[in-house]
C-alpha cells in the first residue's frame, strides 16, 4: 500500500519536473492563440460508433477547454434529456455556440448507432463530404469505432481521435509516438489500464477478478483491455474470471440483457470486479448491474471513470469530467489550426494520479476506507446518484 502512495507522490512530482522551461510559455501561447481560417470560421465535424456514456462528457469538456483557450465564448451547456446521447448536444452546440473562430455545423454530425449497415452508409457520406465538398476542416472521431473508420488514407482532413480504449492495439494508429497518417492524432495513455488494476489490487488484494466483455471480437477484447489485465494477473498472481456478453450487431436491449446476466452469473465466483467499456453499460441501468455485487459485498472498479463512481461503482481513477485530457485535445486542435501536422504532435497524455470513491457504495459492501485512501481521493461521493430509466 505504501508503495502505491509513493508512486502517486512520484507521479505528481514528475508533473512539476516536466513543466516547460522558462521562455517557452510565450511560444505555447502563440501556438494556441485563436485565429480564423483566412477570415472564415474553422468547421468541425463529429463521428461516433454509437451512443456511450463517456462521449457527451468528453464533448462538453472539449468545448469548455476551447472556450478557456479563447476559441469561443464561455458557455453554460444545458443538461440533455438523455445523458448518453450526443446528437441533441451537437444540435445545441450548432445553434448556440458564439465564436469568431470555430463552428459546429448541424449537418456535420454522424452516429452509426453501433450498426454496421448504418456505418457503411455514413462512411460513404462522410468521405464524399470530406473529399468532394471539402467544407470540414477537422473531424472529431469519438471512440474506437470512429477512429478505425477515419484513420486511413481515404481522406486527408485532420482527425482527432478521442475516448479510444487502446488506439494502438485496435489498429487506429501505428504506435504511441506515430499515428502512421499525416492527418491523424489519437490520444494514448499506454499504461492506463495496468495502473487501474494495480491500484485496485493494492487496496483489496483480490484473488479472483471478474470481468465481462465480448470475447469473440478484437474490439471486445480491446475495450476490456484484456491483454493489460492478463499481464497484471500474471505478475500479481490472481485469477481472471471472464464472462462473454456480446454487444456487436445486437440491439441495445440484447446487449444490456447479456451484460446483466453475466453480472448475475459471475458475482458468486469472484472477490472483485472490473467494470469495463461495454455497450450494455449505462448510467440508467447501473443499479441493476451493481446489485449482484452489492449483495455479495464485492468491490467494483470502473474502467470508465468518475461518472460511474458517482452512480454507485466503488472506485475508479478521477477524471474531473475529462477537464485535463480535454485541454490536451483542445491544445492539439489549436496547433492544427495554426498549421501543425497532426502526426507530428504529441499523442501521449496520462490521466493524473487521482482516485474517485463512493462512500455510500463502500458502506453497502462493508468497506471502511483508510485515511490514506481518502487522502489520495480527489473525488469523494457521499450518495449514489440515480438516473431515470428511459425508453431505448
Amino acid at each position: 500500500m505504501q508503495f502505491f502512495f509513493n508512486r502517486l507522490l512520484l507521479s505528481l512530482l514528475m508533473v512539476v519536473l516536466i513543466l516547460p522551461p522558462c521562455g517557452s510559455a510565450e511560444t505555447e501561447k502563440d501556438l494556441t492563440t485563436p485565429i480564423t481560417n483566412q477570415g472564415k470560421k474553422w468547421r468541425i465535424g463529429y463521428l461516433e460508433g454509437g451512443p456511450y456514456i463517456n462521449y457527451p462528457t468528453n464533448l462538453r469538456a472539449l468545448v469548455t477547454a476551447l472556450a478557456e483557450l479563447g476559441w469561443l465564448e464561455s458557455v453554460d451547456i444545458p443538461q440533455q434529456a438523455d445523458e448518453n446521447d450526443t446528437r441533441k448536444l451537437w444540435e445545441w452546440l450548432a445553434g448556440n455556440i458564439k465564436s469568431r473562430y470555430v463552428e459546429f455545423p448541424a449537418d456535420a454530425y454522424w452516429s452509426n448507432n453501433w450498426d454496421n449497415t448504418i456505418q457503411e452508409k455514413s462512411r460513404k457520406k462522410i468521405l464524399a463530404r470530406l473529399n468532394q465538398k471539402k467544407d470540414i476542416d477537422l473531424m472529431i472521431a469519438m471512440g474506437t469505432k470512429a477512429g478505425q473508420e477515419l484513420a486511413n488514407n481515404d481522406h486527408r482532413v485532420p482527425t482527432l481521435v478521442l475516448s479510444s480504449s487502446n488506439p494502438v492495439q485496435s489498429g487506429i494508429i501505428k504506435g504511441i509516438d506515430d499515428s502512421g497518417f499525416d492527418h491523424v492524432n489519437a490520444r494514448v495513455d499506454p499504461t492506463r489500464y495496468e495502473r487501474q488494476i494495480r491500484i485496485f489490487h493494492s487496496i483489496f488484494n483480490f484473488q479472483k477478478l471478474g470481468i465481462v466483455y465480448e470475447q469473440n471480437t478484437p474490439d471486445g477484447k480491446t475495450y476490456a483491455a484484456i491483454d493489460e489485465v492478463e499481464k497484471v494477473a500474471r505478475e500479481l498472481h490472481f485469477e481472471i474470471v471472464p464472462c462473454n456478453a456480446p454487444f456487436s450487431n445486437v440491439s441495445m436491449e440484447e446487449a444490456q440483457k447479456a451484460l446483466l446476466e453475466c453480472h448475475q452469473t459471475i458475482a458468486p465466483k469472484v472477490d472483485a470486479f472490473y467494470l469495463t467499456v461495454h455497450r450494455g453499460v449505462s448510467l440508467q441501468n447501473m443499479p441493476a448491474l451493481l446489485k449482484p455485487f452489492y449483495d455479495r459485498k464485492i468491490p467494483v472498479f470502473s474502467q470508465t471513470g468518475s461518472s460511474e463512481v458517482e452512480h454507485g461503482v466503488l472506485l475508479s481513477i478521477a477524471r474531473a469530467n475529462f477537464k485535463y485530457v480535454a485541454m490536451f485535445h483542445a491544445t492539439t486542435i489549436a496547433r492544427i489550426f495554426h498549421g501543425a501536422e497532426p502526426r507530428k504532435l504529441n499523442q501521449i497524455f496520462e490521466d493524473p494520479p487521482r482516485i474517485a470513491i463512493n462512500l455510500k457504495a463502500a458502506q453497502i459492501i462493508g468497506y471502511d476506507p483508510s485515511v490514506d485512501i481518502l487522502g489520495a481521493a480527489d473525488e469523494i461521493y457521499d450518495t449514489i446518484r440515480k438516473c431515470e430509466i428511459k425508453n431505448q
